[in-house]
């Protein structure tokens, strides 16, 4: 029995489904057609790609991919806020 998820396969449902997120955000971030859907995108990959490390985290046993998550989220955010700064006003 899988102790992270119970054994009943809503792992495999919650990886499909964030698979096909990270689908369709790369799909608009390279189809957007502004720099503004693009951030976006770039936001929501982030925004799902950050989850997927603290659950490696936690079905690997490690800790420091814990601490690698919050860097990196950290970091998309500081990112996310610099763009959105740039696309309103410029450098």
């Amino acid at each position: 029995m899988d102790s992270v998820t119970g054994g009943t396969g809503l792992g495999a449902v919650a990886l499909a489904l964030g698979a096909l997120g990270v689908l369709l955000a790369a799909a608009r971030l390279f189809r957007g057609p502004t720099a503004a859907d693009r951030a976006v995108a770039l936001d929501v990959l982030t925004l799902i790609v950050t989850p997927a490390m603290v659950a490696f985290a936690v079905v690997s046993g490690r800790g420091i991919y814990l601490d690698v998550a919050l860097v990196y989220a950290l970091l998309s955010f500081l990112g996310v806020i610099a763009l959105a700064r740039y696309l309103d006003r410029g450098l």
